[in-house]
């Protein structure tokens, strides 16, 4: 695992961190005999950077991870893949292909955008120059790949050729907690990171969501701003908090109808101001059922203020909350527990998802783009449909999980797991 110290996080977002890569972008081969016009990648070459690009230690025989320096931003990924079948996640653990089935003798390509980015704030649209306040070791070291210049690709099923050209391209900027953050390990999984699997190659999903955070985590730790420098006219950003904001009540120093609204409130004044497009997102239930088997709430009253805000702001909104009780109601007090993590045979997470509960929220969250008829939605993949009281059934779930494991629990909500 890569571990990176901030200070060399920052020096990377320089500029000049970026000349390794031809204006053009890259054209890699990792064939005996390259094409003409690629670069040839030997086999197991560490990444070198001098040179660029190279093999990310981790690899196994199911996986490989393959690293490229990219500029900051946007890049579209095209991909050649020969016989088998074949996954391909990006930076830490999102979802770009899944299970993509090549016949024998046969090759197929394979398109997709990824969201690169480093912790320095440019001054632009009203924000000043800084860096985001990064969590250390947990973004300086476990997730790092989320903040280095490079892009880096973890590939199930190998590849013949890669291409990475930078693009110009709308984006869905994610803002919440651990239930939306990229979480660095099997068996943990968040929705943001199963969310580009859904989406056609005319729209990047750039994810700052982090682990234990909520709005007043963000502006304190400079993520929105982060967000707000990037911002192009009819981006747009998706805020979903609550999880960790029921420990302000206990500290007394907040609660959902006072700060949370208010705080709510700055970040969707301040997407607005940048032209960006804001959508309320509603926490998701934690897994809880009554002595009935019916699915229990916890988060109320921030649903509520969430609902409340988005009708007083006048922006579109999404019931996570409302529809992940549905899900679980649909799998069952027994078949629930597969959307949730295991990380030991007796300590199933109830409120962290597995790669599978993520996988539906995921499909919940496009649901209600389509549902709030944003222009995004034109950008789905064809063919998308989602039910959320007829789940997709556990037993077809076929993602494959990463080589990267860990046993420690993402960060907040200690009080309800």
């Amino acid at each position: 695992m890569k571990t990176l110290p901030l200070a060399l996080l920052l020096s990377l977002a320089t500029p000049a961190a970026f000349a390794a890569m031809p204006v053009e972008g890259w054209r890699f081969d990792f064939s005996a005999k390259p094409a003409p016009g690629y670069t040839a990648v030997p086999p197991a070459a560490p990444y070198d950077a001098a040179r660029g690009f190279g093999f990310e230690p981790g690899n196994t025989a199911a996986a490989t991870f393959f690293s490229a320096d990219v500029p900051e931003g946007n890049v579209a990924v095209t991909v050649t893949l020969g016989p088998g079948t074949h996954t391909i996640k990006s930076e830490v653990r999102r979802l770009m292909l899944e299970n993509v089935v090549v016949p024998a003798g046969q090759t197929v390509t394979r398109t997709f955008v990824v969201n690169t980015r480093t912790p320095a704030i440019a001054a632009h649209n009203g924000v000043k120059a800084g860096i985001v306040n990064l969590k250390v070791p947990r973004e300086t070291v476990q997730e790092a790949w989320n903040w280095d210049r490079r892009l880096t690709l973890e590939i199930h099923g190998g590849a013949d050729k890669v291409e990475i050209r930078p693009v110009a391209l709308p984006t869905i900027f994610l803002l919440g907690d651990s239930t939306v953050s990229d979480q660095p390990g099997e068996p943990y999984a968040s929705w943001g990171q199963m969310l580009p699997r859904f989406f056609k190659p005319g729209i990047a999903v750039a994810n700052h969501a982090q682990s234990g955070e909520t709005f007043r985590d963000s502006l304190a730790r400079r993520r929105i701003d982060k967000i707000v420098s990037q911002l192009q006219a009819g981006d747009v950003v998706l805020l979903q908090f609550g999880h960790n904001d029921q420990k302000q009540i206990k500290a007394g120093n907040g609660g959902p109808f006072t700060t949370y609204k208010a705080e709510l409130r700055q970040h969707v004044e301040m997407v607005r101001a940048a032209g960006g497009l804001p959508v309320v997102v509603s926490s998701m239930e934690r897994r809880r059922f009554d002595a009935n088997g019916k699915a229990k709430s916890t988060l109320t009253d921030y649903a509520a203020a969430a609902s409340q805000s988005a009708a007083e702001l006048k922006v579109p909104y999404i019931d996570l909350n409302a529809t992940s009780k549905v899900i679980y109601q649909a799998l069952g007090v027994e078949g629930s527990k597969a959307a949730f993590a295991l990380p030991a045979p007796d300590k199933l997470d109830n409120t962290h998802h597995s790669n599978y509960g993520a996988y539906l929220l995921a499909k919940a969250i496009v649901n209600g783009l389509q549902d709030a008829k944003l222009p995004v939605a034109l950008q789905i993949v064809d063919g998308f449909a989602f039910d959320p009281a007829h789940p997709d059934p556990f037993d077809r779930f076929a993602v494959v999980p990463s080589p990267r494991y860990t046993n420690e629990r993402p960060l907040g909500d200690e009080a309800n797991r």
